[in-house]
Order: C-alpha cells, then sequence, then structure tokens
C-alpha cells in the first residue's frame, strides 16, 4: 500500500501543475473553515493553507524549491492582484483628497512605529545587526521588504518570514483590537490594517467592507513608499 501511493506521488510529483493545486485546494480549505466559522479572525484562511502546505511538504519530503516551481504562477498573480487595488481606491477618491493629511501624517507615525518597535523588540533580546534589519520592515509588502533588507545587509529570505507572520497575526488579532478600541470607521479600520498587515491584512479588509479594502490598499502602498525611504535614512543616521 505504502509502494503504491509512493509511486502515485512520484508520478503525480512530476506534473509542474500538482503544486498549484494543492496550494488552491489548501486555500480553499482554509477559507470554507473561515466561512464555516463566521469569518472568525483567528481561524485566518492564509494561515490554515500554510499549515497545511507545510504539513504536506514535510511528508512528502519535498524541497520548497521543487514546491514553488509548481506554484509560482501564484506568485506571478501578486503582482496584478497588487494593481487590480486601484479600482476600490478609485472609488472612493473623492474622500481620500478630503482626507489627505491626516492620511500623510498617519503614514509617517504608522511607518516609523511598525518599524521603530520591531527594532525596539528585537534590541531587548539582543538579536544581531543583520537579524534587527531584516525584521525593521516586517510591515511592508514582501517584494519591497526583502529589497529594503537586501539593501541594508539584512537576510532577505528571513525578512520574507517576519513579513508573511506579520501579514499573518495582523490579519487575525488587528481586527480583534479595533473592536476592543471601538474603532467604528471603515476608513480608519482597513487604514491601520493596511500599514501593519500589508497585503494579507488588505485580502481580509476587502472580505468585510469595499470602504476597508480601499484605504488598506491605500495605505499598504503608501507605508511601502515612507518605508522605503525613510528606513534606508534613519538606520544610517543611527546606526
Amino acid at each position: 500500500m505504502d509502494g503504491g501511493f509512493s509511486d502515485i506521488w512520484v508520478y503525480l510529483s512530476a506534473s509542474p501543475l500538482l503544486h498549484l493545486f494543492l496550494t488552491l485546494l489548501a486555500y480553499l480549505g482554509g477559507q470554507r473553515l473561515y466561512e464555516r466559522f463566521d469569518m472568525y479572525p483567528l481561524l485566518n484562511p492564509v494561515l490554515i493553507a500554510v499549515i497545511a502546505l507545510v504539513a504536506v511538504l514535510t511528508v512528502t519530503g519535498t524541497p520548497y524549491l521543487v514546491y514553488f516551481e509548481g506554484a509560482q504562477f501564484v506568485h506571478f498573480l501578486l503582482g496584478p492582484a497588487t494593481v487590480a487595488l486601484a479600482l476600490p481606491l478609485y472609488r472612493q477618491i473623492s474622500r481620500i483628497r478630503k482626507s489627505l493629511v491626516p492620511i500623510l501624517l498617519s503614514v509617517l507615525v504608522g511607518s516609523l512605529v511598525a518599524t521603530g518597535s520591531a527594532v525596539a523588540i528585537g534590541w531587548a533580546f539582543d538579536l544581531s545587526e543583520a537579524t534587527l534589519i531584516s525584521i525593521a520592515p516586517k510591515s511592508v509588502t514582501t517584494p519591497i521588504a526583502m529589497g529594503i533588507s537586501e539593501k541594508l545587509g539584512g537576510l532577505p529570505s528571513l525578512t520574507a518570514v517576519f513579513v508573511i507572520l506579520t501579514g499573518i497575526l495582523g490579519a487575525m488579532i488587528g481586527p480583534l483590537l479595533l473592536d476592543l478600541f471601538r474603532f467604528r470607521d471603515w476608513a480608519a479600520r482597513g487604514f491601520a490594517i493596511g500599514i501593519s498587515a500589508h497585503g494579507i491584512g488588505t485580502a481580509r479588509a476587502m472580505q468585510v467592507s469595499d470602504v476597508a479594502g480601499a484605504f488598506s490598499g491605500l495605505a499598504m502602498g503608501l507605508n511601502a513608499l515612507a518605508t522605503a525611504i525613510l528606513l534606508p535614512l534613519l538606520w544610517r543616521l543611527f546606526f
């Protein structure tokens, strides 16, 4: 029986579409569970999909590079998906214009707090300089965060891990904290999630409100720009 399963797996793993199929299946399973429990934040579908895929790759002994070769189409779609956020943003353009000054101030403060808190926590645990650099851009979308980390001498692969963990935790815990502090305005909620939890948080915001999704996408983009400019300058100034 074990030999038969192994033979089947070897045959299937030769197809580049296998890991794409597994990725979609894991996410759809996570989404189904998420909806089954009324979109409970702690049952984030991305987290569920990651756990399921890690389990499958571990059990089957599949290297990550082999998995990525088949699932890279999902990675390619991140670009078009990010650009598509411009549509809900355009629908809220009049409201954005009226709130331009608070938006810019919020991005500046949010970017500094997100970066500063990460470095301060790392410093408290006496982490190495390379690790501090790697975790500093944790609230920025993955490609930009990895680029910042690499330029400053960090470890891009470690940065990617922290970015993904930050996004998952932000999407899970962020709505609960906003409810706790009674933030009811969807624009403010979305903006806070976008700054702290980038793309994964924005995906969560889009599910609950178009307004929250639009402002989350705006915050994600502006925070990436602000961090890419400010972090290298501040790092060289203070370190």
